[in-house]
């Protein structure tokens, strides 16, 4: 249970920041999901800095699904794989949305 925390109080700390007026992830997906026009290389990396922890999180139960499943998996811990994951995830993320076509 502890593997879990650091993942999810980076998404409630990191993840959420600024809480207001809405959180900077929530706003650079919603723009990307509209086509991502305008969006220069700060508004990128911003994606890229709030987004990293919920990936991580992620990647973080999906290894925790894995281990329910086979035991053997279970007895590794996500470390710094898991925030490998997270950013080549986010990263991945951020070029499909750039270089999309149409």
């Amino acid at each position: 249970m502890t593997r879990y925390l650091l993942p999810t109080l980076a998404c409630l700390t990191l993840g959420l920041a600024p809480f207001w007026p809405e959180p900077h992830v929530a706003g650079k997906l919603r723009w990307v999901a509209g086509g991502a026009r305008g969006m220069g290389l700060v508004d990128w990396f911003d994606l890229v800095f709030h987004g990293t922890p919920w990936v991580w999180l992620a990647a973080t139960l999906l290894a925790g699904a894995m281990g329910l499943a086979r035991p053997e998996l279970g007895r590794r811990r996500c470390g710094w794989w898991g925030v490998g994951l997270a950013v080549a995830g986010a990263g991945a993320c951020v070029a499909y949305a750039r270089f999309a076509p149409g």
